[in-house]
C-alpha cells in the first residue's frame, strides 16, 4: 500500500507491510495531540489565574465570600456557549487530583487533642448522620421528586452527605465560631467524605443491580474502611522507611525529601482504591499518622520548611481551584434543566425543588444534632460524668454549616452513563442538576445566614487560654536549651564547635539569648520583640540548642499540652530561628 507523502516500501527490506501506513496515521494524529495538550496547559494556566484574581476580588467584595467569588468567576469564564471555557473531566481523575493532597493536608495539621476530645460528636456526625441522611432523605427525594427512583434517590442522598470545612472557613473567620465547634465540623468533613462516599458506591452498585443486601453491604463496608485504614498506615511505614534512607545517604538535596512527602497522599490514595478500599480514609489516615509516627521528623530543617510551604500553597491552588471548576460546570447544568422538573413552570420549579432539598438536609442535620447531645448527656448522668449544654443558636450554626462542595461533585458526576443492560441510566441528568444546585443554594444560605448565627458564640476565654498555653511551651523549649547548652560546656565539647574559650563564650552568649527570651515570655512579651546578637560559633551550638527545643515539644505535644496546630507553630518558629542564625553566621 502507498501512501500519499511517504515512499512506498521496497521488498526485502524486513519491514511490516503497514509500516508506512502507521507512521502515516502517527504523524496525522501528532498535530492533534499537540493541540489537546496546549489546550489542556491553557486550561491549567486560566484556572491557576482565577484563582490568584479570587482573592482581590474577594477583597474588593467583602460581602461576598471566597468561595462564591470563585464559583462566579468560572461562570463568567464558561458561560459564552461558543467562545468560553469548556471543559470535561474524567470525575475518577478529578477524585484522585484534589481529593487526596487536599485531605492529607488538612489530616496533618489537624489538632488530634482537640479531634480526640471530641471523638463522639465527630464519629456521630461523620459516621451516623451519614446514615440518617441516607435513609431519610432518600425517601425524601424520592418523595418530592417522583422521577427519581428509589434506588437512585439513595445514591444521590449518600453523595449529597459530605461536608466541606475549607468552605466554611471562607465564608466565616475561624476566630468568630467556637473552637469545640470547628474542630468538629473539620474532624467531621475529614471522616465523612470517606463514609459518604463508600455508601455512594454501595448505594449505585444497587441501583444498577437492582439488589441491595444490608449484610453484604455493612461487610463490604467495614472491609473499605479497614483497607482504608491498613493503605495510610502502609503509606506512611513506606515514606518513614524512603525518608530515614535518605538521612542516612546524607548530602540529599531537600526538594528530595519534599517530592517524597508529595507523594504520601497519591500512594495511600492508589494502595487502597486497588484494594477497592477507601482511598479518601488512606489519605486522612495518613495525614494523621504522619506525625504519631515521627515520619516529618525525618527531614531536615530546610525540607521542613519546604514541605510545610508546598502544602499552604497547594491547598490555598487546590481548594480555589475545586470552586472554580464547579463554576465552569455550572452553565451547562443550567442550560440543561432536567424536564422532569418543568412541568408546571421552568424556573420557579426547579428553583423552589433544591431550596426545599437544602432545607431539607439543614432540618434533617439540626434534628440529628439534638438527638445526639441529648443521648451523649444520657450516657454522661448514666457513667457520672459532666453534662454540656448545645444552645439552640450553637446547633443552626452546627446545621447550617454543613456545607456541600467538591467531594459531592465529583462523586455525583461519577454516576454511570448506562445500566448493565446498556440502557441509559435513570435520572442521571437529573442527579447532577440537584447535586449542584443544593451546593450553590446551602453556600448561599450559609454566606448569608452562617455570620448572624456565629455571632456571639465564640468561647469566652479561649485565646486567653491558648495564648497562656504557648507562652508555657515556649518557656519550657527555651529552658530545655538552656539546659543542654550548660550540658555542653560542663562535658567540655559542643558537638562541632570549637572546645576552647571561643567557643565557650559562644555557648554562654547562646545562653543568655534564651535566659533574656525566657525573661520577656514571663512579662507576657512577645518572643520577637528581644534582638538576638548571633556570632559565628554559634551555628553548632544552635543546632544543639534547636535539636533540644524540637525534642520538649514532641514531648508536650504527647503529653497533651499543645494540640497539633501549636505543634507546628512552635516548630516553625524554631526551624525559622535556626535558619536566619545559620545564614547569618555564613555571610559574616
Amino acid at each position: 500500500m502507498t501512501v500519499e507523502g511517504l515512499p512506498a516500501q521496497r521488498p526485502g527490506r524486513g519491514l511490516p507491510p503497514d509500516f508506512g501506513w502507521t507512521w502515516a496515521r502517527r504523524l496525522r494524529i501528532l498535530p492533534r495531540q499537540i493541540a489537546r495538550t496546549m489546550q489542556t496547559f491553557a486550561f491549567i494556566v486560566i484556572l491557576v489565574v482565577a484563582v490568584v484574581a479570587s482573592q482581590p476580588l474577594a477583597r474588593l467584595v467583602k460581602v461576598v465570600p471566597l468561595p462564591v467569588v470563585q464559583i462566579a468567576i468560572g461562570t463568567a469564564l464558561a458561560w459564552p456557549v461558543t467562545g468560553g471555557v469548556h471543559v470535561k473531566i474524567d470525575p475518577e481523575l478529578f477524585l484522585l487530583i484534589f481529593i487526596p493532597p487536599l485531605l492529607f493536608a488538612d489530616a496533618w495539621r489537624a489538632p488530634k487533642r482537640e479531634y480526640r476530645r471530641l471523638l463522639r460528636p465527630i464519629l456521630s456526625l461523620a459516621f451516623g448522620l451519614v446514615f440518617f441522611t441516607i435513609l431519610c432523605f432518600g425517601f425524601a427525594l424520592h418523595w418530592l421528586v417522583p422521577a427519581l427512583p428509589l434506588a437512585v434517590a439513595f445514591a444521590l442522598a449518600a453523595v449529597l452527605s459530605p461536608t466541606d470545612a475549607v468552605a466554611v472557613s471562607s465564608i466565616v473567620d475561624k476566630d468568630a465560631i467556637p473552637k469545640p465547634l470547628l474542630h468538629i465540623l473539620e474532624g467531621e468533613s475529614l471522616l465523612n467524605d470517606a463514609s459518604g462516599l463508600v455508601m455512594f458506591r454501595f448505594t449505585t452498585a444497587a441501583a444498577l443491580t437492582g439488589s441491595f443486601s444490608l449484610w453484604e453491604a455493612s461487610a463490604s463496608f467495614a472491609l473499605a474502611v479497614a483497607g482504608g485504614v491498613a493503605a495510610g498506615l502502609i503509606g506512611v511505614l513506606v515514606v518513614s522507611v524512603v525518608l530515614k534512607f535518605l538521612v542516612k545517604v546524607g548530602d540529599i538535596a531537600p526538594e528530595s525529601q519534599v517530592l517524597v512527602m508529595l507523594l504520601l497522599p497519591f500512594a495511600a490514595y492508589l494502595i487502597a482504591e486497588s484494594w477497592e478500599a477507601s482511598g479518601i480514609l488512606a489519605a486522612v489516615v495518613a495525614g494523621l499518622a504522619i506525625e504519631r509516627t515521627r515520619t516529618s521528623s525525618n527531614l531536615g530543617v530546610s525540607a521542613h520548611m519546604l514541605t510545610a510551604a508546598m502544602w499552604a500553597m497547594l491547598s490555598f491552588v487546590f481548594n480555589g481551584a475545586i470552586f472554580v471548576f464547579l463554576g465552569l460546570q455550572l452553565p451547562a447544568i443550567i442550560r440543561a434543566v432536567p424536564p422532569e422538573l418543568t412541568n408546571w413552570h421552568w424556573l420557579w420549579q426547579p428553583v423552589g425543588v433544591v431550596l426545599a432539598l437544602t432545607l431539607c438536609l439543614i432540618a434533617l442535620r439540626y434534628l440529628w444534632i439534638s438527638i445526639a447531645a441529648l443521648l451523649g448527656n444520657l450516657f454522661n448522668r448514666i457513667a457520672r460524668k459532666p453534662t454540656f449544654t448545645v444552645s439552640r443558636r450553637a446547633r443552626l450554626a452546627g446545621s447550617v454549616a454543613g456545607v456541600r462542595g467538591a467531594v459531592t461533585l465529583a462523586g455525583v458526576l461519577s454516576l454511570p452513563f448506562t445500566m448493565l443492560d446498556g440502557s441509559p441510566f435513570p435520572a442521571r441528568d437529573l442527579s447532577i442538576f440537584i447535586a449542584a444546585g443544593v451546593i450553590l443554594c446551602w453556600l448561599a444560605i450559609a454566606s448569608v445566614g452562617l455570620p448572624f448565627i456565629v455571632r456571639g458564640l465564640s468561647s469566652a476565654g479561649h485565646g486567653g487560654e491558648h495564648g497562656a498555653a504557648m507562652r508555657r511551651a515556649r518557656m519550657e523549649m527555651a529552658e530545655a536549651a538552656i539546659r543542654r547548652l550548660e550540658e555542653g560546656i560542663a562535658n567540655g565539647r559542643t558537638d562541632g564547635a570549637e572546645e576552647t574559650t571561643p567557643g565557650q563564650a559562644a555557648a554562654e552568649g547562646l545562653i543568655s539569648v534564651y535566659k533574656r527570651r525566657l525573661a520577656a515570655l514571663s512579662e507576657h512579651k512577645a518572643p520577637d520583640q528581644e534582638v538576638q546578637r548571633t556570632r559565628k560559633a554559634e551555628t553548632a551550638l544552635r543546632k544543639l540548642a534547636a535539636d533540644a527545643e524540637r525534642r520538649t515539644a514532641r514531648a508536650l505535644l504527647r503529653r497533651g499540652d499543645i494540640d497539633d496546630e501549636d505543634y507546628h507553630q512552635l516548630i516553625r518558629e524554631v526551624s525559622l530561628d535556626e535558619v536566619l542564625t545559620t545564614s547569618r553566621a555564613r555571610t559574616r
